[in-house]
């Protein structure tokens, strides 16, 4: 695990199974109707069970770069922020300031529900295609400019990438980004 303090917080990058991450909130890569899918959002739907799909389709769907949240049903978090990535279609359509908003509204979501500590996965680099060496530079840069401008608000913020070569690639990003 990789960690580095960011003000009054830690933002760390470790290999695992989001599912199983003590967080006070997990992230989840959603699609906009919220009522799960393949990848991260089919294993968080499957770990947590039956009541996140409940409270899902209460809410309405979600559309791309905002988030939203419901409880995390069986999972060993409070809650789980259902967030929505953008769709990789070459870098024209505003995939960018999408997915900075994606991690952005979902750090706002975890403050305004009291979470202190929340894991992501890397949103959109799956079946949504966004490339994991662009993605993981906007990830970390949004992190860092919320805890930057939000001092105490979150006591860690922790990226749980399932395989070796997107935990590399944001491991490569920190240390471009910060001199790691």
């Amino acid at each position: 695990m990789r960690e580095i303090k960011i003000g009054e917080s830690v933002l760390a990058l470790k290999k695992g199974d989001l599912t199983r991450e003590e967080a006070d909130a997990i992230v989840n890569a959603a699609n906009s109707s919220l009522l799960g899918g393949g990848g991260v959002d089919g294993a968080i739907h499957g770990a947590g069970g039956p009541e996140i799909l409940a409270e899902c389709k209460k809410l309405g769907g979600c559309r791309p770069g905002d988030a939203k949240i419901t409880g995390a049903g069986r999972l060993p978090a409070r809650w789980v922020i259902h967030t929505v990535g953008p769709i990789w279609r070459g870098g024209g359509n505003n995939e960018e300031s999408t997915l900075t908003s994606s991690y952005r509204r979902s750090l706002e979501v975890a403050v305004e529900n009291g979470a202190r500590t929340v894991a992501f996965p890397s949103v959109s680099t799956g079946a949504y295609g966004f490339p994991a060496d662009k993605a993981s530079r906007l990830a970390l840069k949004a992190i860092s400019d919320f805890l930057e401008k939000n001092p105490g608000k979150l006591d860690r913020v922790t990226m749980v990438l399932f395989s070796d070569r997107v935990l590399e690639q944001y491991e490569e990003s920190l240390a471009e980004t910060f001199g790691q």
